[in-house]
This record gives structure tokens, sequence and C-alpha cells, in this order.
């Protein structure tokens, strides 16, 4: 019976791993993607915004929080990036994030 409870808890602690590198990779990601707005924005201060931007990804489950606050901030600067360009940063900062999170 101890085989079969090592497994089990072999398995939680491989999924408790692996949701915590999730975490960090979409954290990272939205952190990307604000530096990266910032800079498109002009943003005296890009840390600080990409901190908004990762604060934002706490207000819903899924990305639609990050997007939206991205899209109204662009477009408030006159900034005009469209909704797959969006999603296509979002895909290739989660891309760099998984590389960083593996490189640490």
């Amino acid at each position: 019976m101890s085989g079969m409870g090592d497994r089990e808890k072999a398995f939680e602690n491989k999924f408790a791993h692996d949701e915590e590198l999730r975490f960090k990779a979409v954290a990272r990601r939205n952190k990307l993607i604000g530096l990266w707005a910032a800079g498109l924005l002009g943003k005296a201060d890009a840390d600080a915004y990409a901190k908004e931007v990762v604060a934002a990804d706490f207000e819903e489950a899924g990305d639609g929080d990050v997007i939206r606050k991205l899209q109204g901030d662009l477009a408030a600067g006159g900034v005009a990036v469209s909704d797959e360009e969006l999603r296509t940063k979002m895909i290739e900062f989660l891309a760099e994030a998984v590389a960083q999170i593996q490189g640490e």
C-alpha cells in the first residue's frame, strides 16, 4: 500500500510544482507585455506600468482582464494595436517567459 501512497504523493507534488511554474510564467508574460506596451505608450516608468498589467490579471480567470486593460490603455494613448496582434504578442511573451523560467 505504501507504494501507491508514494505514487499519489509524487503526483500531487508534481501537480503543485507544475501549477506554480504556470503561475510564474503567466505573471512574467504579463510583465513582459506590460513593458512592451509601456514602450508603445511612452511611459516614463515602464516597470510601474508592467506591475499594473500583472495586477490586472487578478480581476478574473483567464486573459480577458489583461487584454481589456491593454486595449483600453493603448486606445487611450492613441496607439493602434489590433486584438490579433495583442494576442500574438501574448503568445510570444509566454514562450519567452517559459524560457526565462527554465533558464533559472
